[in-house]
């Protein structure tokens, strides 16, 4: 598996250092824990959208950019957005279950698409880790919580994405 749930959280913010809008404190992932089998829920048409404009902005990095030619800001607008990815796996897994893996594979495109050097590789991972890990710990169970914050992400995540394509 390319990418795994990190074992322990220990800041609610993204790696940049901005802060995360969240529950106070830190703590470990709990188990995890899913909606009932069978009763699998929708997301709305917000977060479907952000997944599509994350996917149509992320699709012109595959020839523009590597990532070794970025920024160093550019870089961690790259982190920011891995863990956002992250929170956004972890977000809809919870509410459509394990086998939802669209919030990974958008992460494995984008490390296909900047080809890091095993450095930045390693700080993207890390990141979506990360990202899940608090979102696990946060939300562990499908609620209208865990929805509004899926919305919130995606905004953040169309944010991001918008300003690495620029």
């Amino acid at each position: 598996m390319l990418l795994q749930c990190a074992p322990s959280v220990t800041a609610w913010s993204l790696p940049s250092g901005r802060p995360l809008a969240g529950p106070g404190g830190a703590a470990p992932p709990p188990p995890c824990r899913f909606a009932k089998q069978g009763r699998r829920r929708t997301f709305s048409r917000a977060i479907v959208a952000a997944g599509l404009a994350v996917a149509l902005l992320a699709a012109p990095l595959a020839g523009a950019a590597w990532a070794e030619d970025r920024s160093p800001a550019q870089r961690q607008t790259l982190i920011d957005l891995a863990y956002v990815l992250g929170q956004s796996h972890a977000l809809r897994q919870v509410c459509a279950g394990p086998a939802d893996q669209f919030w990974r594979e958008r992460m494995q495109g984008l490390i296909t698409a900047e080809a890091p050097d095993p450095f930045f590789d390693a700080r993207l991972k890390e990141a979506f880790n990360t990202g899940y890990a608090s979102a696990q710990a946060g939300f562990p169970t499908c609620s209208a919580d865990s929805r509004r914050e899926a919305t919130k992400v995606a905004a953040q995540g169309r944010a991001l994405a918008a300003a690495v394509a620029r």
